[in-house]
């Protein structure tokens, strides 16, 4: 079996078994270089994954129900977050917009199939030209978007697979509240000494640290990729 059924099967389970009815499951995907680096700083763009890990990625987004991430993305990328290289649907785009920075500029705002959906805890009008659905949430104690209310509004709206593919300001975000269920990594064999992927967790001991296990790890050509289940606690697991 090659990789991508490989990975295929194993989160196929994994979302069979899932049983929490406020959240949709969550599935982390992103590149680094092998020092965590995503970029070489905040705002910049860095292509990291190879060919065929590219496409893997492209697989994983058509496994899922939405795929969600940060405004900073979008600013910094302009992604279009759908499938191109490979055959499957699109998930719905979601991002996490706490200020509603979106640019009308952004690719996201000219899907032809559907609206790009924005979290935000902000009430502004926009156009409705703009190619946006703006649903607005509430705060939590450092003003960004709720995440648990905003996972069990996208369960509410049919979004019962996630997949979350960063910045790191999201990827911490997730991790930090506990709503990774997994995790899809591509390491690359470079080093870029830039802007890590994962930020303050505000843990203090080892057995606080988020744990990959069973883990998996299988080379795609240059590329590294690491797959496996997340687990909170000694009691706690994801899934």
């Amino acid at each position: 079996m090659n990789l991508t059924l490989q990975i295929e099967h194993w989160l196929s389970a994994h979302k069979k078994k899932f049983k929490d009815s406020n959240r949709p499951f969550v599935t982390l995907s992103y590149a680094q270089s092998w020092d965590g680096s995503i970029t070489t700083k905040t705002g910049t763009t860095l292509s990291l994954s190879g060919e065929k890990s590219t496409r893997l990625t492209h697989h994983l987004r058509s496994l899922h129900d939405g795929i969600l991430v940060g405004i900073g993305t979008v600013l910094a990328d302009d992604p279009l977050l759908n499938v191109r290289q490979c055959p499957g649907p699109s998930p719905q785009p979601i991002i996490l917009d706490s200020k509603l920075r979106m640019p009308s500029s952004a690719r996201l705002c000219t899907l032809i199939d559907k609206k790009c959906w924005v979290l935000t805890t902000k009430g502004k009008h926009v156009e409705p030209s703009a190619g946006l659905e703006i649903i607005t949430v509430p705060a939590d104690g450092a003003k960004r978007v709720d995440l648990t209310t905003a996972m069990l509004l996208l369960r509410n709206r049919g979004i019962n697979s996630l997949l979350v593919e960063g910045g790191a300001n999201v990827i911490s975000a997730f991790l930090k509240a506990k709503l990774v269920d997994v995790i899809v990594l591509t390491i690359a064999p470079t080093l870029v000494g830039g802007y890590k992927a994962i930020t303050d967790l505000g843990l203090m001991t080892k057995q606080q640290l988020p744990r990959i296990a069973p883990l998996y790890t299988e080379h795609l050509d240059d590329d590294l990729i690491m797959w496996g289940n997340l687990h909170y606690s000694e009691s706690e697991s994801a899934t």
